[in-house]
């Protein structure tokens, strides 16, 4: 076990050997308030957001490989939100979300997952940087939640069971954001090919009631360690293996130096015409709400001889 604490910012991952089941629990705090911090999203948005990075954070931290990537995009047909994108690279986060507000405001405070998104698609990608392998899987969004829906992307894309819970709410040290997920893996050993894997294995059933009986208040309680809080699940199983945290952070990869070496590739004419009438080239990040003023001096500087 490192010294990463375990009630903040930081996803645990857990084995149930006898049970062939795995699982994670993620609690996000100070990164859910970075991340939100400069969009001025209405509430209902940024529940949506803080409860998508949680999900982020559970299959993020499912890659073996440390440098591999995850992207979580929702897509939609005629839904208030047109566009919801998270990912996660080495325990750092970033999302943002293109919405409709006025057709938000018409909704009401409470809209359902099917008034947000309407005929609405979940793709999570996975990419292994040191195998060059990308895997994506594409379903429908269904269900009451996005918890339902990551369960429907696992038994349909995967054929994997899998139980995930979610939640996300804003109090007076700002947001906190919970979530577990748990599966079963293929019988008989960790890390064999998942077609393996018996959708009725008689252990599953077990394994989800204990996990799905977490509680919303459990998740987002600070003051509780996620290893307490999965040894209050699971503490009659023979045995219960938890592997080392990983810490989570915000983590925008939008760089001043990287946007100015890709605005050089340009050519010049078409580096002039990207030039606004307050004399710079304006690039905005999507995932930071950011602005980048680069001007043609500094361009120019790097491809100079």
């Amino acid at each position: 076990m490192t010294d990463v604490p375990l009630n903040l910012d930081v996803s645990l991952g857990v084995t149930i050997p006898a049970r062939a089941a795995r699982g994670r629990a993620v609690r996000l705090g100070e990164s859910i308030d970075a991340i939100l911090a400069n969009h001025s999203y209405p509430p209902v948005i940024e529940t949506m957001l803080a409860e998508a990075l949680v999900l982020t954070a559970l299959l993020g931290s499912l890659l073996k490989d440390a440098s591999g990537q995850m992207t979580l995009q929702a897509q939609t047909e005629n839904g208030i939100v047109e566009l919801l994108v998270c990912d996660y690279k080495g325990g750092e986060l970033r999302g943002y979300v293109r919405h409709d507000a006025e057709r938000l405001v018409e909704a009401g405070p409470n809209p359902s997952l099917f008034a947000l998104f309407g005929k609405g698609y979940l793709a999570i990608t996975f990419d292994q940087a040191a195998t060059k392998e990308r895997y994506q899987g594409i379903v429908p969004l269904e269900g009451d939640s996005l918890g339902k829906a990551a369960e429907s992307y696992f038994t349909q894309s995967e054929q994997i069971p899998s139980i995930v819970r979610l939640t996300a709410a804003k109090g007076e040290a700002g947001w906190t954001a919970g979530g577990i997920l748990f599966q079963h893996l293929p019988e008989g050993e960790e890390g064999r090919e998942r077609l393996h894997t018996r959708l009725d294995h008689p252990d599953w059933p077990h394994v989800a009631v204990l996990a799905g009986s977490v509680k919303d208040e459990e998740l987002l309680d600070r003051a509780l360690p996620l290893d307490e809080l999965v040894w209050r699940l699971f503490h009659e199983e023979e045995e219960v293996r938890v592997l080392p945290p990983v810490a989570l952070a915000k983590g925008c990869r939008c760089d001043p130096d990287y946007v100015r070496s890709v605005i050089a590739r340009f050519p010049v004419e078409e580096r002039a015409a990207m030039v606004g009438e307050d004399g710079f080239i304006r690039v905005d990040c999507a995932f930071c709400a950011t602005d980048f003023p680069i001007s043609l001096d500094e361009v120019e500087s790097l491809t100079s001889p």
